[in-house]
């Protein structure tokens, strides 16, 4: 029977339903801080380099920036909210320019498909109430711990918008999800289309 959290499963990766989180300029050393909270505000079991075989088939990397450039992903097993152990990922996604980089928590599409989670009605976007909120709810944990500046959630969005465009305001009409502060708290609008 398949298992969302084989690792060594290549039918549990693809693209990524994430929550992305807008860490600045490259020399900032902000992304470490973040990922520290994003780890334990998750709950993600181990941290792995490989995803060619089972983390009890490899040693740990540590949970760092450091691993992150090497690996180019840090893996580990989440439990999603359902229940169900699945395989999850980090990622850094350099902005280059005058964009800023993200560090990019996600569960692949491919593990979402083997726990039978809906995540695509037909419309343009593949869109899940049930991970979106769940993934709202780990950035919540997560300001408390490292603040930031712009979270986005939804089928893979890094990139996809700008704090500094925002200007502290939601959009009235959202293809994904926001995470913006205002005065020291996180507010999120949800997705509406």
């Amino acid at each position: 029977m398949p298992n969302p959290a084989s690792a060594r499963d290549q039918s549990n990766w693809g693209d990524g339903y994430e929550l992305a989180i807008e860490v600045g300029s490259t020399g900032d050393t902000q992304p470490q801080t973040l990922l520290n909270a994003l780890w334990s505000a998750a709950g993600v079991r181990g941290c792995f380099g490989r995803r060619d075989c089972e983390p009890d088939e490899q040693e740990e990397v540590p949970c760092t920036v450091a691993s992150l450039s090497e690996y180019g992903h840090l893996l580990g097993q989440v439990c999603l909210p359902t229940g169900q152990l699945a395989v999850c990922g980090c990622t850094a996604v350099r902005g280059g320019g005058e964009s800023s980089d993200w560090l990019a928590f996600y569960v692949p599409t491919g593990a979402l498909d083997t726990a039978d989670i809906v995540y695509w009605d037909g419309r343009p976007f593949f869109r899940s109430a049930l991970i979106d909120d769940w993934l709202a709810g780990i950035a919540v944990q997560v300001f408390e711990q490292a603040e930031f500046s712009l979270g986005v959630v939804g089928w893979m969005v890094s990139g996809s918008a700008e704090a500094s465009i925002l200007a502290g305001e939601l959009p009235e009409v959202r293809d994904m999800g926001y995470l913006l502060p205002r005065d020291g708290v996180l507010r999120y609008g949800a997705a509406s289309t």
